[in-house]
């Protein structure tokens, strides 16, 4: 993924060009006028994996991208706010639920739309939730009840498959793993 070409400069408004500036390696949309360089880096995406008397609690999604698909609560952090409270602002405004995050528990390089996705283990603290404005529906899911067939993304499915293996042994390692486009997976 390259990213979208800035055409003009949001500090003075004047176009860019696209080049490589001195000392670096990449082209980049540089404005002329003011020298202003506009780099584009990856977004990062947190959300947590909330535990609830050994059921997760998930969100059905009211919005696109996947609208009316199952996902983990989740979303862009905001400057100002750590990961961890990405992720649990996330899980408020999208299930209304209050959570305890314990520990990294998921790590996604997803390049190819630009994004790092991070999960957390996260503990659900009571059985209130309710869907917020991002959310058709708010539940909780024991294993065998999981909607696996209605995943939002890849990333949500292979973090709920470790989690239930994870859970069989005791332990939860942090992992980090890549999510290739989906016209080169296997």
């Amino acid at each position: 993924m390259t990213g979208i070409s800035i055409h003009y400069c949001s500090v003075c408004g004047h176009e860019t060009q696209k080049k490589v500036p001195e000392g670096d390696h990449r082209p980049r949309d540089v404005c002329d006028h003011c020298q202003t360089v506009h780099y584009q880096n990856p977004r990062v995406v947190t959300g947590c994996l909330p535990v609830y008397q050994n059921k997760i609690l998930m969100c059905k999604r009211a919005i696109e991208p996947r609208k009316g698909y199952w996902t983990l609560p989740g979303g862009f952090m905001e400057l100002g706010e750590t990961m961890e409270e990405g992720a649990a602002r996330e899980t408020m405004e999208e299930a209304c639920a209050h959570v305890t995050i314990e520990s990294l528990y998921m790590l996604f390089n997803v390049v190819h739309v630009g994004h790092v996705s991070a999960f957390f283990l996260a503990k659900l603290e009571n059985p209130d939730f309710a869907p917020g404005e991002e959310s058709e529906e708010v539940a909780l899911f024991a294993e065998d009840e999981i909607p696996w067939d209605q995943l939002a993304f890849s990333t949500i499915g292979r973090t709920l498959r470790h989690y239930f293996e994870d859970r069989q042994a005791g332990l939860f390692p942090m992992r980090l793993e890549y999510v290739t486009p989906p016209e080169h997976r296997d």
